[in-house]
């Protein structure tokens, strides 16, 4: 028989008085354990639990679940409790609900009445003479101190640790008083697996109303007690997962809970994190309760712990107090978080920041919609803006190894959640004025900083249809996310949407800034700069001069816009066949840019870095290598040697060795920038995939054509899970493997790849594209080489034609042309083994 705290009853054999009262029998339960949970599902730790529990000699005999509110710590100690019981393996049973210290003094001076068959009027005095039973008994004994909101309630009224005893505890805290000499079993959240069964155990009667339960528990954060009152709502609102779903996508959370909870339970989930809540605030003087609000609105599956001690976060928490708040007291806050069970983890706030390891604050899902939803909406603008500074504050400069990559990561991630949770305050000042928040922007960056070229392109696609729902098409806010996905759309590999993007944008800029703006006339500029990569290079330098001429006027010869236009005007008549004029315009721009920058600053490095790859072009490869060693050195030193101008530099160095006779050297040099590009920047950046495209090529170059194939191989499949089939730098790696089949001694198979590769360069670049060219004439030769020497004269001869159409009869490639045009024509081919240099694909743009 179960005995409560207001009468004692038990199994014995006759009843037997001792001072009136009658004593126990054994073996004995004291207090009420709750019951089992309906469709309750084991789980490891029931496991883990019952072993430790079970251990002798040397075992720790206190053992001390901890866990935020809702995860099932009752339920694992009650059912190790009547396992236990029901196994005959104890002779004491003691459940004690430690709702305070006078709560646990009347259950223990209960107990001990019960117990020895004496009652005591002092509750201090009996619970002291309970204690003493327990140190000296040899009966086994598991006493269960179940929801413990304050360590100290328990100061002094610890069970005694011995060896036939055990004592379990079960609370939201960690505090180290709490955890010192006990064992410390940390209870999370049902599996996806456990959350699915019990959905299924709860539901399965009726199979319809589980459509979308595994979209439901992940909604639900697979918290226990979430889960439970959800299926009981369900059933007594004759709805679906799927129909649940919709309503909490909808409704606060305060209004979809049961009208009577479920397995006994005191709480809807939205009441549950009250007390702590309360709790921390009351430690920290409010504090706690606003770094909860921030975090509420940033990624529940991490946050930069330093994020809660920027300048933008200190400022707010002072504004908030009226009172001076430091980087301790936030580290604080954040660690009275962490002991009440609100957050699941957390670092030095001054740490670096490690997704992995100890730099993040975590905390639940539903505890963040629990304090968004009580959040006053006053609060709210101002909150999003903090959080969004704060971000802001934290990003790296260059995300440039595998620190500031992870770093950008988790800041993407939670710029994310902030955006989706906040509603519509990342668009507005403070002040309500329409604008789009700058970390909306770095966000997008970011993506394409790191080579995520195509997910930067789609970001830039939600914000432009936010900027336009929420802004109008004419905000200077809608055009510069219009700019920036022109970009991206070029970055993705569609050079000729970019440019028609940007057609389309400099209208609208023309009309709403006027010509003169700025921004209109960067607009020109990435127009033109589009229209050459999408292959319209003698349109695309006409238009930069016409650019120049306005910069010069508007913002004078001296300003940086002007010089950056200079700069792609002389790069764009070097792509058009003038390569002597790119050397002299990029030797008077080096000079203005020394003059006015300095000699380290990096628009001076970039300047030097096209100097010499345009003198390389004209024909003085050892040249080029010689200026881009002095360039890398001084890169080193400026810049440091893992900085993406400084890898630049040392790729265009090794591919100029190459280009002047030293194809080994240049494999070598290729080798060692491959290694130090998959540390820095990641596999699959699209600089680490083009290295190790030049470095296949240069094993060719040096003698080794089926390393060349065997290398480009694996490196074309990577181009296509990347950045897609489509992408100019996937068709260029196919157009090198095709080349290198053919030297390989395998021209037939060349032939059909070559032929294949025309037909896709004609779909996505369209057949004046100097690509779409290349590859005809490359499959011209590969013709010829295969035994049709007809075949290969008669293509020459059409590519003639075309090639004079669009690069004029000066441009080297026409040169070449015409070259191979005779060479086939005279059956020579035997003696022709050179090929259309394809390097252009591979020469990194400077900019």
């Amino acid at each position: 028989m179960d005995i409560g705290t207001s009468y004692a009853a038990g199994n014995f054999f006759g009843p037997v008085t001792i001072g009136g009262r009658i004593a126990v029998g054994w073996p004995c339960r004291v207090g009420a354990v709750p019951r089992l949970a309906h469709g309750r599902q084991p789980r490891p730790a029931d496991d883990l639990l019952a072993d430790a529990v079970a251990g002798g000699g040397t075992a720790v005999v206190c053992q001390v679940l901890a866990g935020m509110g809702g995860v099932g710590k009752t339920q694992l100690a009650a059912n190790l409790a009547e396992n236990l019981w029901q196994a005959g393996t104890v002779d004491l049973l003691m459940w004690v609900t430690v709702g305070s210290r006078d709560s646990v003094l009347n259950t223990y001076a209960q107990a001990a009445a019960d117990i020895t068959g004496a009652g005591d009027p002092d509750p201090a005095q009996a619970a002291q003479r309970l204690l003493a039973w327990l140190a000296g008994t040899d009966r086994r004994w598991l006493v269960v101190l179940d929801d413990v909101a304050d360590p100290q309630d328990l100061a002094g009224l610890w069970p005694p640790d011995t060896p036939s005893g055990r004592t379990v505890v079960t609370t939201r805290r960690r505090d180290t008083a709490l955890l010192d000499g006990r064992r410390l079993v940390d209870v999370g959240v049902f599996t996806k697996q456990e959350a699915a069964d019990y959905l299924r155990g709860r539901l399965g009667d009726s199979p319809h109303r589980l459509d979308e339960a595994d979209q439901l528990a992940a909604d639900l954060g697979f918290l226990p007690l979430a889960l439970a009152q959800a299926a009981t709502y369900i059933r007594d609102q004759d709805l679906t997962c799927a129909g649940y779903r919709r309503r909490l996508s909808r409704k606060r959370l305060d209004r979809l809970h049961p009208k009577t909870l479920p397995d006994g339970q005191q709480q809807a989930v939205a009441e549950t994190w009250g007390l702590s809540i309360e709790l921390a605030d009351t430690d920290t003087d409010g504090l706690a309760g606003i770094v909860l609000q921030l975090a509420a609105i940033l990624d529940p599956n991490g946050i930069p712990a330093n994020l809660f001690t920027t300048t933008a976060a200190l400022g707010h928490y002072r504004q908030r107090l009226d009172r001076e708040v430091d980087g301790d007291d936030a580290h604080d806050a954040g660690r009275a978080l962490y002991r009440l069970g609100l957050a699941d983890s957390i670092g030095l706030a001054d740490s670096t920041t490690d997704p992995d390891g100890a730099g993040l604050l975590r905390v639940h899902a539903l505890v963040q919609r629990v304090v968004r939803e009580a959040t006053p909406e006053p609060q709210q603008p101002t909150l999003a803006h903090t959080a969004a500074e704060a971000l802001l504050e934290l990003w790296p400069g260059i995300e440039r190894d595998n620190t500031t990559t992870r770093l950008g990561q988790l800041l993407r991630a939670n710029t994310t959640t902030l955006a989706d949770v906040t509603g519509d305050h990342l668009w507005h000042t403070l002040t309500g004025a329409d604008d789009t928040h700058a970390v909306l922007f770095r966000a997008g960056l970011s993506l394409g900083d790191i080579g995520l070229v195509v997910a930067a392109r789609d970001h830039y696609e939600r914000l432009q249809a936010d900027g336009m729902r929420l802004l109008g098409p004419d905000h200077p806010g809608t055009l510069a996310i219009r700019y920036n996905l022109a970009v991206w759309r070029g970055e993705a590999g569609d050079p000729a949407g970019a440019a028609m993007a940007f057609e389309q944008l400099l209208a609208d800029r023309v009309r709403v800034l006027g010509p003169d703006h700025p921004d209109t006339l960067i607009s020109r500029g990435s127009l033109a700069r589009w229209r050459a990569a999408a292959g319209d290079l003698a349109g695309a330098a006409a238009a930069s001069e016409q650019l120049w001429a306005d910069f010069l006027r508007v913002l004078g010869p001296d300003h940086p816009d002007t010089l950056s236009t200079r700069n792609n005007l002389a790069y764009q008549w070097g792509a058009a066949g003038n390569e002597a004029g790119a050397v002299a315009a990029f030797e008077q721009l080096l000079a203005d840019r020394v003059r006015v920058l300095g000699p380290d600053h990096p628009s001076t490095l970039t300047a030097r870095g096209n100097l010499a790859l345009w003198r390389g072009a004209a024909g003085d490869p050892a040249g080029a290598a010689a200026a881009f060693e002095q360039l890398l050195a001084d890169s080193v030193r400026v810049l440091g040697p893992d900085h993406p101008d400084t890898l630049t530099a040392r790729h265009n160095l090794a591919q100029w060795r190459g280009e002047a006779g030293d194809a080994a050297g240049a494999v070598t040099a290729f080798e060692q920038l491959l290694a130090d590009s998959v540390r820095v920047l990641g596999p699959d950046h699209p600089d680490t995939l083009t290295t190790r495209g030049h470095l296949a090529g240069f094993r060719g170059e040096a003698g080794d054509p089926v390393g060349a194939v065997t290398a480009f191989e694996p490196l074309l499949a990577d181009f296509l899970r990347v950045l897609g089939p489509d992408h100019p730098d996937t068709l260029t790696t196919r157009h090198n493997l095709a080349r290198w089949w053919g030297e390989a001694g395998d021209p037939i198979r060349a032939v059909a790849a070559f032929e294949q590769l025309v037909a896709d360069f004609l779909r996505v670049l369209g057949p004046d594209h100097p690509s779409t060219l290349i590859a005809r004439s490359n499959l011209a030769e590969q013709q010829g080489e295969a035994g049709d020497p007809v075949a290969a004269a008669t293509a020459f001869e059409q590519l003639l034609a075309d090639f004079l159409r669009v690069l004029g009869p000066d441009h080297p490639n026409t040169l070449t042309i015409r070259s191979s045009l005779a060479l086939w024509s005279s059956e020579a081919a035997d003696d022709w083994d050179e090929y259309l240099p394809d390097d252009d694909a591979y020469w990194p743009s400077w900019s």
